[in-house]
């Protein structure tokens, strides 16, 4: 038994001494600090809520939207709503129709849309608040970014 024990504790440590040589006679390469990647990310939570502000705004509804390196996510339809955002260059106030063709009420019901996340490698923080439901459909107009 005495022997057996022995026997294993030399052929462990002649592999730790064998693997311990071996790296030491390699030369080290550092990986870089963070991920090597092809494209700028563009990844995006988008969500409505009611309320005049997006901190205080109960959210009613949100997706989720990734367009580098293909369209994907949560939204309803990813393909549409990438292709919108590169169009207007990533500024979403361009997908607003500054003078939509609806007739609303002017009641106040404030309804708030923002999108937080990546565009192109870029942070991205942006809401606008509409005076209702009726406003915002007519601003959004047939954009599929909010959609959903």
């Amino acid at each position: 038994m005495r022997h057996i024990r022995t026997t294993l504790g030399a052929v462990g440590a002649a592999a730790v001494l064998a693997l311990t040589s071996t790296a030491a006679a390699s030369p080290a390469h550092a990986e870089p600090a963070g991920t090597a990647s092809l494209y700028a990310p563009s990844a995006l939570v988008l969500s409505m809520g009611m309320g005049e502000e997006a901190g205080t705004a109960t959210v009613s509804r949100a997706v989720t939207l990734s367009c580098a390196p293909g369209p994907g996510g949560t939204h309803p339809v990813p393909e549409a709503a990438c292709a919108e955002l590169h169009r207007a260059d990533g500024q979403f106030a361009g997908l607003i129709d500054p003078a939509p063709r609806r007739t609303c009420t002017r009641e106040w019901d404030p309804v708030v849309i923002t999108a937080q996340g990546v565009w192109q490698g870029k942070q991205v923080s942006w809401s606008t608040t509409f005076g209702n439901r009726c406003q915002m459909e007519g601003g959004l107009a047939d954009a599929a970014l909010f959609a959903f």
